[in-house]
């Protein structure tokens, strides 16, 4: 039997059974047969006692043992089955710890109907392929990244692929949403963990004075050049270099970079030979760097060859439930820099929550390590900066108006109903599932099958 047509066995892992029960009507179709387990013993004995094709389990079980020794487990016994992680608390280490082990994929949750959907179809075409060997396990936490929304989540993955090849790296994002943070979280997590990463701001500096800095020089080669020097990618031999504001360099210097990227090799100013270098470029732009090589701005040669790797740093207004965490983390750290302790009222975190941070999180620290300075001890919202005051909210209905992940499925399925004028088969097929998951999800749902639409 072929691979197309032969039947995948799926085991969802879960403590709470509704949530396996709502993952399990997701998936199901013809050619799947799906089993559940609400512990990490009882995947595991599932996963000892049958060979799955996929597994899909939460990472937070409510026990000693998570969804990351699920994945371990079914791994070691089963390398060519595929494993997807879901959870509602991301963060970079166990995204990066779960991409080491060899989960397939790491979704958010409350999740994204397609995006499961497509994942699990994606898994499932590739179980059974011969597995790929593991990295290093990662054991340097990184610094100063906070998120927990799926838009960081993305990041976390992205850093997590990214972190043991030598590729380029394009870093995007609007001032102040973290790019440094994230070009640093690189090589934390990669083999390049110990060497040298130095980071310069290319828009900060002189052409003239950045090639220099960038290349090096041989003594003599201009006014001023007294001895030889070691240039940022010389120094950075084995590491990582850092290159801020990449878009604001001019047509002459990408050149430069370009023989960099492609011959791996540097000239100092005034040298007649080249030296070599392994030093890793990750690089990072405010501007749409796609768009401005494509309205010739920027070097389309030199965009193809850093954007490699891209990862967009989504900004704070799109990211508004992790502003509560930043906070907290931010008076932490201004508390302890102070030394004057604060508290803030929740007040206060709505009305900062409520503003669009046209800054950032740059501009959201600065903000409330301000607050802490001047406090009396709790931070109210009369505290708070007029211009944050001042500043019309984003509408609360947009989320508080937003239907439920149940509601949109009712909706659907409604929809659905009608578009094939009630036909259950036909029903049942347009949404890829069997008629018993249907009558399951029109029972959860109060629709009533047997009415005429």
């Amino acid at each position: 039997m072929s691979r197309e047509s032969r039947h995948h066995r799926i085991l969802i892992v879960d403590d709470d059974a509704e949530t396996c029960r709502l993952i399990a009507e997701l998936i199901a179709a013809a050619d799947r047969d799906i089993e559940q387990a609400h512990t990490a013993d009882g995947a595991i004995e599932a996963a000892r006692r049958e060979r799955f094709d996929l597994v899909i389990s939460d990472i937070n079980l409510n026990a000693p043992e998570s969804g990351l020794d699920v994945l371990k487990t079914f791994k070691h016994a089963n390398p060519t089955g595929e494993v997807l992680l879901i959870s509602g608390f991301g963060t970079l280490d166990t995204a990066v710890e779960a991409v080491r082990a060899g989960a397939f994929d790491y979704i958010s949750k409350p999740f994204n109907i397609a995006e499961v959907r497509a994942a699990v179809t994606r898994a499932l075409a590739r179980a059974g392929e011969p597995a790929v060997a593991e990295g290093a396990r990662v054991d340097r936490p990184p610094e100063g990244i906070i998120g927990r929304t799926s838009g960081m989540l993305a990041v976390y993955k992205q850093i997590a692929y990214a972190a043991d090849s030598a590729v380029p790296v394009l870093v995007m994002g609007e001032s102040g949403t973290g790019k440094e943070l994230v070009a640093r979280g690189i090589p934390r997590h990669s083999r390049r963990a110990a060497r040298a990463f130095i980071a310069i701001n290319c828009d900060a500096v002189t052409e003239s004075l950045l090639e220099s800095e960038l290349f090096g020089h041989i003594r003599g080669s201009f006014t001023g050049a007294i001895a030889d020097r070691k240039g940022v990618f010389e120094q950075a031999h084995g590491g990582t270099v850092f290159l801020d504001e990449i878009g604001e360099t001019s047509p002459a210097m990408q050149v430069k970079l370009l023989r960099v990227l492609q011959d791996g090799e540097v000239r100092p100013v005034g040298a007649q030979r080249s030296i070599h270098t392994d030093a890793r470029v990750v690089a990072a732009t405010n501007i749409d760097l796609e768009r401005a090589a494509a309205e010739q701005r920027f070097r389309q040669d030199l965009y193809y060859r850093l954007s490699v790797v891209v990862i967009r740093l989504p900004p704070l207004r799109a990211r508004r439930e992790d502003i509560p965490l930043l906070i907290e983390q931010f008076i932490s750290t201004a508390s302890q820099r102070t030394g004057r302790s604060a508290a803030i009222s929740p007040e206060a975190v709505r009305a900062l929550t409520a503003y669009r941070w046209p800054g950032n999180v740059r501009e959201l620290e600065n903000t409330i390590e301000r607050l802490v300075v001047f406090s009396r001890g709790r931070i109210e919202v009369q505290d708070l900066p007029e211009s944050i005051l001042a500043a019309p909210p984003l509408e609360e209905r947009l989320f508080a108006d937003l239907p439920t992940l149940d509601e949109l499925e009712r909706r659907y399925l409604v929809h659905v109903l009608g578009a094939v004028g009630g036909n259950r088969s036909r029903a049942a097929e347009a949404l890829g599932i069997d008629r018993r998951t249907l009558y399951r999800m029109a029972e959860r749902f109060g629709i009533d099958l047997n009415e005429e639409s």
